[in-house]
C-alpha cells in the first residue's frame, strides 16, 4: 500500500502509487506505525532533491522527520515549501534573491534569512485555523508561470498550473489536461503571496516533464 506522503498543491497529504520528483520535509508527521498523525511539526517546510551525497534513509522511521514527495518543485511551491538550503544551495539562493528583489525595501539592510522566509511563508501558507491551505483572490491576468489557482469543477475544487495562455490541471502522476486561459477571470491563488511575488521577480519553478505533452 502507498503511504500517505504525497504532497499535493492544496499542501494535503495523500496516500498515491505515483512517485514524486523531490523531496520534502515537515518535520515529524507520522507515529510508530508510519501513520500521519499531523500536518506539520516545525515553520521549516523544506524541498530537496531525493539523493545528496549518498545518504541513505529508512521512509517514515519512527521519531525521523517524515518525508514527503511533490510531483515538481511549482507543486511544492504551491503548498508552501521553499528549495532547501543545503541540498538545492543555488535554487535556494536564486528564490532568496527573487524574494528581495520583490520588496527591496524589506531587504535593504541586510540579506533574507531562511528563517525569516520560513516565518513568512507559515503566516502566508496556513489559514486561522491552522491547519486548512490559506488562498487568496488575483486576476488570472496578473499571475506569472508557475503559480497554481484552484478553480471549481462540481463539488471539487481543480488545483491549476499557470503556464503561458494555458491552464494545466494538476494530478499526482503528471499535468493531464489543456484548458484555455480565461482573460479576466478572478481566481483563488495556492501558492503563497511572497513566493508569488518571487516568481514575478525572475524565479522559475521547475515543473514536471508532463507539460511538454500538452504544448
Amino acid at each position: 500500500m502507498p503511504r500517505q506522503n504525497r504532497v499535493t498543491p492544496f499542501g494535503d497529504l495523500i496516500a498515491t502509487p505515483d512517485r514524486g520528483t523531490l523531496l520534502g520535509n515537515r518535520g515529524v508527521l507520522h507515529d510508530a506505525g508510519g501513520r500521519i498523525r499531523r500536518a506539520w511539526q516545525v515553520r521549516r517546510w523544506l524541498i530537496c532533491v531525493l539523493a545528496f551525497r549518498g545518504r541513505k534513509r529508512q521512509v517514515m522511521t519512527p521519531g525521523r522527520y517524515t518525508e514527503l514527495f511533490f510531483l515538481d518543485e511549482a507543486t511544492a511551491l504551491a503548498a508552501g515549501h521553499r528549495p532547501c538550503a543545503e541540498c538545492r544551495r543555488a535554487r535556494f539562493t536564486a528564490f532568496r534573491n527573487a524574494r528581495e528583489k520583490a520588496n527591496p525595501a524589506n531587504s535593504a539592510a541586510h540579506r533574507l534569512s531562511a528563517t525569516v522566509i520560513d516565518e513568512r511563508l507559515h503566516a502566508e501558507r496556513l489559514a486561522d485555523d491552522r491547519r486548512s491551505k490559506r488562498s487568496f483572490p488575483a486576476t488570472l491576468d496578473d499571475l506569472p508561470d508557475g503559480v497554481f489557482v484552484t478553480l471549481a469543477q462540481g463539488r471539487e475544487e481543480q488545483a491549476y498550473l499557470v503556464w503561458g495562455d494555458r491552464l494545466l490541471a494538476w494530478s499526482p502522476g503528471g499535468y493531464v489536461e489543456r484548458r484555455e486561459r480565461p482573460e479576466g477571470a478572478e481566481v483563488r491563488v495556492l501558492t503563497p503571496a511572497s513566493t508569488v511575488a518571487a516568481i514575478r521577480a525572475g524565479y522559475i519553478p521547475e515543473v514536471h516533464r508532463s507539460v511538454s505533452a500538452l504544448d
